[in-house]
Formats: structure tokens, C-alpha cells, sequence
């Protein structure tokens, strides 16, 4: 089982990003910023080109102590060394994917319901480690993501478990007094980092921003 810092949490994509370099460089500059994980997201990649991403996030980053995780694929993420992987409704079952990646490896889950929280607070203690929840508002960065859910229904979801929550979704700096207030163990981004003219700026002011009083 292991709990991630999740308080400014990267959601890489490769075309933002301008190409796999640019998701290397991109993450680089923004743990200097202060993100504290991040998540190898590419649903386009081939399983050969995604490993080949992930793996070189993984050499970037390997002296910093900053978590890798991979987004959907277990396969990918067992066969870079991943620290763990992320997986949505449409993946493979949380229990299996625990099953695979054993009892160290951290493993998240995408909900966007009532009834997702009620299934994923339902599975036995240690299967999932972080709960992405959301969209907080709709977002261009992912075209298949389920209605936005607004700060209300992520408090409530929240305070419904135990299992940590980490908002997505449209989510910006102006919003991390909302997040925090709501119980949000942090913030998830893509566009806000990705993409950005200068991602170690765009990462320090969600810092600056959790890190505030």
C-alpha cells in the first residue's frame, strides 16, 4: 500500500506537451516547481511508445524521490518499474489490478459518482490507495470525461470514506481554497502545467497556492 503525495499532482499529455521530449522536459521543470507526483497519461500511445515514455519520466526523475505512476495500463506499469498506476471505471477491475501489481505498489481510482464511491468504498481496506474524483468542472483535456460534478459533490465524497480524494478536472489555482475547504488531499492537472510557456512557474503558483496558510 502506498499513499502518494498528491497535493500538486501532474497529469502529463504528450500533445500539450508537444511530443514524448516534451513530456520528459516538461515534467522536469515542473517537479523543480513543486509538483509532488506524477501520472504518465497517453491514451493514443502504443504499449511500446507509452512504456518508452514512461520509462524515460522514470530516468528524469529518478533522483528526486517524485512518484511515478502510470495511467490505465498495469502491463506498462509493471514492466517500466512504475510506482504504481491509475486506473479508470472502464479498466481493469481494482482488485485484479492489485492483485498484480502486490501490496507496496499504489494504485488509484477514478470516480465520478455516487454510486463509483459507493463501489470503490466497498472493496477491501488496502485495494486503493487515492481516489481521483471529479470532473470538478468540464475540461478539454480529457474528451471522454464524465458531466462535471461541481465542489459540493467532491465534499461530499470526500467526507464519505476514508480513502484520500484528489480533485480533477478543470481544477486551477484560484480554486485550492474550494479544495482544501472540500477535504481534497490535493489537485490533479493536465493543461495547467502542460503546455504552459513555462511549467516550473505554472507548478510554483499551485504550490505556493496548497502551501498556503
Amino acid at each position: 500500500m502506498s499513499r502518494i503525495d498528491a497535493s500538486v499532482y501532474l497529469v502529463t499529455d504528450t500533445v500539450l506537451c508537444g511530443g514524448p521530449a516534451g513530456v520528459v522536459d516538461t515534467v522536469r521543470r515542473a517537479v523543480t516547481g513543486g509538483v509532488s507526483a506524477v501520472q504518465i497519461r497517453d491514451p493514443l500511445a502504443s504499449t511500446r511508445d507509452l512504456a518508452a515514455l514512461a520509462t524515460a519520466v522514470l530516468d528524469a526523475l529518478r533522483e528526486t524521490g517524485i512518484p511515478v505512476i502510470v495511467n490505465d495500463r498495469v502491463d506498462v506499469a509493471l514492466a517500466v518499474g512504475a510506482h504504481g498506476v491509475h486506473v479508470g471505471q472502464r479498466d481493469l477491475h481494482p482488485l485484479a489490478a492489485r492483485r498484480l501489481i502486490g501490496p507496496a505498489a499504489h494504485l488509484g481510482l477514478s470516480v465520478s459518482t455516487e454510486a463509483e464511491l459507493r463501489d470503490a468504498l466497498m472493496l477491501p481496506d488496502g485495494t486503493v490507495d487515492l481516489l481521483g474524483v471529479g470532473p470538478i468542472r468540464d475540461t478539454p483535456s480529457k474528451t471522454d470525461a464524465a458531466p462535471a460534478i461541481g465542489f459540493d459533490a467532491l465534499a461530499a465524497m470526500c467526507a464519505a470514506g476514508s480513502v484520500p480524494c484528489v480533485a480533477i478536472g478543470g481544477v486551477k489555482a484560484a480554486d485550492i481554497p474550494e479544495l482544501r475547504r472540500a477535504g481534497a488531499v490535493g489537485l490533479a492537472v493536465i493543461s495547467a502545467i502542460c503546455g504552459q510557456a513555462d511549467p516550473a512557474a505554472a507548478a510554483a503558483t499551485l504550490r505556493r497556492g496548497w502551501d498556503a496558510p
